[in-house]
């Protein structure tokens, strides 16, 4: 059965953890969805482990729409959620509202994720209001990484920590059904979990949320350049491939590849 914003909502209410990976293709988006995960995030990390960007800057609408497309062919039953890339909404309520528009009307996704507290409420609020379900996200927020001077741990300072607070309460406030919370001490997550009512979605935030969230390339050992802390490699995907590579390579070369069994 599809998995809807209500569900992730009364999963809170029951103290049952919400499993969320991200998928940017169709047969990545089969493995997961069939494995029972609650949500795919097509996330705008896609600029980096799929289109080799230097950040996730770069990323378009466009291309976020055709990779959408794909997991959503590839899905079933979890709640497909729409990364809105940078730009998409920082440039008004009226943007936001249209490209989150397009990321259900076009690409076939669920719910949009918005990056951005306090000042993005307002823009949350306009697409919740135009009937698009809005994931927020708080904390280390990627497409201002220029602004923090790196991909650094959020919300150690006492200030910091009280506007990271106040942004999840506004991100709530404005409609949104879950908050992603992202490289946050684990006591602030907490702390941020036991105030909202909408479920905390941690990446790097420790144990106590609602749910957590990896990109499924970290997650499995395919996209080697990066090896935070709070990634957990359930498998080493990327170097069994390469082993495979090699082999092939090694038996073409030798002719021992294609054998009988392998022709007509």
């Amino acid at each position: 059965m599809m998995v809807t914003v209500t569900d992730f909502l009364r999963k809170k209410e029951k103290g049952e953890k919400i499993v969320i990976l991200t998928a940017y293709d169709y047969l990545t988006a089969k493995i997961v969805d069939s494995a029972g995960v609650d949500g795919i995030l097509v996330g705008d990390s896609l600029a980096m482990v799929v289109l080799g960007y230097p950040s996730t800057l770069q990323v378009t609408m466009d291309e976020m729409i055709h990779h959408t497309k794909a997991v959503v062919r590839g899905t079933q039953n979890a709640l497909v959620i729409f990364d809105m890339p940078f730009l998409s909404y920082q440039t008004g309520k009226r943007d936001a509202v249209l490209n989150a528009g397009r990321a259900l009307k076009e690409a076939g996704a669920n719910a949009v994720k918005v990056e951005g507290g306090v000042e993005q409420a307002e823009t949350i609020r306009a697409i919740v209001e135009a009937g698009i379900p809005v994931m927020g996200h708080v904390g280390l927020q990627p497409q201002s990484v220029n602004l923090y001077g790196g991909y650094r741990l959020r919300g150690k300072e006492e200030e910091e920590r009280r506007r990271i607070l106040e942004d999840a309460k506004a991100v709530e406030e404005a409609g949104a059904f879950a908050v992603v919370l992202e490289k946050v001490p684990s006591d602030l997550a907490k702390e941020i979990t036991e105030t909202l009512k909408i479920p905390t979605i941690g990446i790097g935030a420790g144990p106590y949320c609602d749910g957590q969230v990896l990109v499924f390339h970290d997650m499995v050992g395919l996209f080697k350049e990066f090896k935070p802390k709070f990634v957990k490699r359930y498998a080493e995907l990327g170097e069994k491939a390469e082993r495979a590579v090699k082999e092939f390579i090694e038996e073409v070369k030798s002719g021992k590849f294609p054998g009988p069994e392998h022709s007509y």
